[in-house]
């Protein structure tokens, strides 16, 4: 069974026991979370269930640990002016691992 997940701005496709980065999560490693579904479908697309907005059942996750993404460098610079600029940026996440959609 797969289903599309909204967390953090951003939808998802999942399966039982995928494991995801989504947008960091206010919880610790070891706790469980749960995802509203906007749709669900077996392997098939026969048996299709679409939400407006969402269809209420909810999809189970456990959280597997937080952490920060890769640096990324930034820099701003204008010509002639003799003006640089560099900072980095590391964007925090949960990785969270679908045991059960509902």
């Amino acid at each position: 069974m797969i289903a599309i997940i909204q967390t953090g701005g951003k939808q998802y496709i999942v399966k039982e026991g995928d494991t995801l980065r989504v947008e960091k999560l206010e919880t610790e490693a070891g706790n469980t979370v749960q995802f509203d579904t906007l749709m669900t479908s077996a392997e098939d697309a026969s048996s299709m269930k679409l939400g407006e907005p969402s269809l209420g059942t909810s999809v189970t996750a456990e959280v597997v640990k937080q952490g920060r993404a890769k640096k990324i460098l930034v820099r701003k610079f204008k010509a002639k002016v003799r003006y640089m600029r560099t900072y980095g940026h590391r964007q925090p996440f949960t990785e969270v691992k679908i045991t059960k959609i509902a």
